[in-house]
């Protein structure tokens, strides 16, 4: 096994060169240009075309945007080996140091919602395999499907309307992630403040992940406790308990590890609706202001990020199928 995730790991980098290859084409396809889009502001007033144009094309070329496009890419491509994403085009500040400010609060804000999805969502699902068609099934189901069905955005303006000092009640704060001034408060003032600030935003990141987690567990658990070896620790006299959490569970987490893959790249971008609504300064917000105003080098960033989180997130799938299910085997095992 130690052979195959070392190919593994050294297959990370001709795919991150493909995905890094893909995306800057992808960037470069988009319509509008950077400096033009920089430069808007300051060359609005200028009655002269040409100084206005002139001024464009020497941000351009301050930029490197005046190279051909395999110039541009293998200059960013050198960057990224150095780990030096160069500057931001909005407002020349070091991007290392942009997503320093960033990434810890996405992984704040995401990680507790995804390991909240997680612990909640694989006993609602082993809840409602073990208690097919029971009433609890069926209330489970409806509420996990409404809930499925609503936009997160929808649920963030309720939200704030009902319980952040709408309409109604004033419960909860509805901007950032801690009150102004509480650099000088006790450090459990600080805490409780960070966790009375998270409850709403970390809730409308929550409830759709593990609404759909839980309906593959149920889904997944469905199928395990019908096959032919359930039925044989039952016949041997195993309680229900040992047989659905020593034989069922492990084998039925499979699928809730696959989609691990796809769920881990969200502490590095995390929700761009929540954190928009919600004005957390976190990757997502980052990310969405940088497609805006075209800032190609904080554009590749998060991209390059997001790709890495990705095939790390597919190689511990990898990893933990061996943990849950003894039986997958990545080599040739002896006498075989």
């Amino acid at each position: 096994m130690r052979s195959y995730f070392v190919k593994r790991l050294l297959l990370i980098i001709p795919t991150l060169l493909g995905i890094s290859l893909i995306s800057f084409v992808i960037i470069q396809l988009a319509p509008g240009d950077p400096a033009a889009l920089k430069m808007g502001d300051a060359t609005q007033g200028i009655r002269d075309q040409a100084l206005a144009e002139q001024i464009v094309n020497e941000t351009r070329a301050l930029y490197g945007l005046d190279q051909p496009l395999h110039i541009q890419y293998l200059r960013w491509l050198k960057r990224i080996v150095t780990l030096d994403f160069g500057e931001s085009l909005r407002d020349h500040r070091l991007i290392t140091d942009k997503l320093k400010e960033r990434i810890p609060v996405s992984i704040r804000l995401s990680g507790i919602s995804l390991l909240l999805a997680y612990l909640i969502s694989i006993p609602l699902g082993i809840y409602s395999a073990t208690h097919q068609n029971s009433a609890g099934d069926k209330i489970s189901t409806v509420a996990l499907f409404t809930l499925y069905s609503l936009p997160n955005f929808w649920i963030a303006t309720m939200a704030i309307v009902y319980f952040g000092g709408g309409d109604f009640w004033d419960v909860f704060p509805v901007f950032g992630l801690e009150s102004i001034g509480t650099e000088n408060w006790p450090l459990w003032d600080r805490i409780k403040d960070q966790v009375w600030h998270l409850i709403l935003p970390i809730t409308c990141m929550t409830y759709y992940t593990f609404a759909a987690l839980s309906r593959y567990m149920r889904a997944s658990m469905l199928e395990v406790i019908r096959q032919d070896f359930i039925r044989t620790a039952r016949a041997k006299g195993l309680s229900e308990r040992l047989v659905v959490y020593r034989h069922a569970l492990r084998n039925s987490l499979i699928p809730i590890i696959t989609l691990m893959a796809d769920l881990l790249p969200a502490l590095i971008g995390g929700s761009i609706v929540v954190e928009t609504i919600f004005s957390i300064p976190g990757m997502g917000q980052l990310s969405f202001e940088a497609v805006l105003n075209r800032d190609y080098p904080l554009i590749m960033a998060v991209f390059t990020f997001s790709a890495l989180l990705t095939l790390i997130g597919i190689l511990l799938a990898d990893f933990l199928y061996t943990v849950v299910d003894p039986r997958i085997a990545y080599e040739k095992r002896a006498g075989a």
